[in-house]
């Protein structure tokens, strides 16, 4: 499916929009959906634009016995009376290689890209203007086969379903406490921690509890070996600046490779920072946050952007369960971390020079 061949049902029925000092996070959903369907016989087909509704599912589909189902996420932005998106053929290369580890078949990303953007500015009233505030937009592709059975799906669901979100820092960026999980991994090498899919993110919440227990926000996990080299933070990637440097784990498929991680990298780079993308020893980064070569530590996603991360917690006696502190740039924001998160939130808003390309235009803001 190349030529964009869409039809478009519009709602009869517009939802009451939420006040943009209301809004949360994914709580609230615009009038309509994307939706497209493919089958073995015939591939991809039936695009569609239709209002808002619930999916009517066999109890029996594969997506929920056997966890097929893949996801994104990116925003959209009003910049100045335009709807623009940010490097969203990045996310649909990303959702190919995630169905292909899924055995889930590919998207044309041209198509899905003018897909979305005509979906898009269908629910173009549904972009707030709020400095802070996006439209969020989750695609995801699921088997939608009807009957049990492990086998690559002969049947699947494509949607997009949009969410007008609120600023995640509504009191300025405050450095979040991250729970070192040394007993349960996210994911290992050779498996699919570098997919988007569902079961990595239910296999972290219970590493999340365990953060919670700890008076921690998230946890950062650990390689799936060795229990020692750091991976994530939480659901971002993470970030340390040592010594005047930057650092971040190097992807070596058991790590998600975030769209903001590499609009990260790039801004490094601009700046003519030292980065590396290399192995960290957890040991070794407690050891430099107690002596102060670790300056600033922040992690990256599609949510925040940027988070800063004042305090790292780790158990050092599961048996009696006694903890570890320590304090990162005295458990504030740096100077750094702010610098950076300014400059690409005012990059994703149109605040920016865009000098690598990276907005989309969709259409005029309504």
């Amino acid at each position: 499916m190349t030529n964009l061949n869409v039809r478009v049902e519009l709602t009869q029925n517009p939802k009451a929009k939420t006040p943009e000092d209301k809004l949360g996070f994914g709580t609230v959903f615009t009038d309509h959906l994307f939706l497209m369907d493919w089958d073995a016989e015939q591939g991809w087909h039936d695009a569609r634009v239709v209002p808002y509704q619930n999916l009517q599912l066999d109890p029996s589909v594969g997506a929920l016995h056997y966890g097929q189902a893949i996801f994104e996420g990116l925003k959209a932005y009003n910049n100045g009376g335009k709807v623009y998106l940010f490097r969203p053929e990045k996310n649909f290369e990303r959702l190919n290689k995630s169905a292909d580890r899924l055995s889930l078949p590919q998207l044309d990303e041209k198509f899905a890209l003018e897909a979305l953007k005509l979906f898009v500015s269908v629910d173009r009233s549904w972009v707030p203007t709020t400095p802070g505030t996006s439209l969020y937009l989750r695609p995801l592709m699921f088997n939608s086969e009807v009957g049990l059975g492990v086998h690559p799906a002969k049947k699947v669901t494509y949607l997009v379903m949009a969410s007008p979100v609120g600023a995640y820092f509504t009191a300025g960026l405050k450095p979040m406490r991250l729970f070192v999980e040394d007993e349960y991994v996210r994911a290992a090498v050779g498996g699919v921690g570098f997919a988007k899919t569902a079961g990595n993110y239910a296999a972290s919440l219970k590493g999340q509890l365990k953060a919670e227990e700890f008076g921690c926000q998230q946890c950062l996990w650990l390689d799936a070996k060795e229990h020692r080299y750091v991976e994530e933070g939480g659901a971002m990637n993470v970030f340390f600046k040592i010594n005047g440097e930057y650092y971040t784990p190097a992807l070596t498929g058991s790590i998600l490779p975030g769209v903001t991680r590499d609009s990260m990298l790039q801004l490094l780079r601009d700046r003519g920072e030292k980065v590396h993308e290399a192995r960290l020893d957890v040991n070794d980064l407690f050891a430099k946050a107690k002596t102060g070569e670790l300056e600033e530590m922040f992690c990256t996603g599609t949510a925040a952007v940027v988070t800063p991360v004042g305090t790292l917690v780790r158990v050092v006696n599961h048996e009696t369960g006694e903890k570890e502190e320590v304090a990162i740039n005295g458990g504030e924001t740096g100077e750094a971390t702010k610098s950076l998160y300014e400059e690409l939130v005012n990059l994703q808003l149109g605040l920016g020079e865009d000098r690598h390309g990276w907005l989309v235009e969709v259409c005029d803001a309504e």
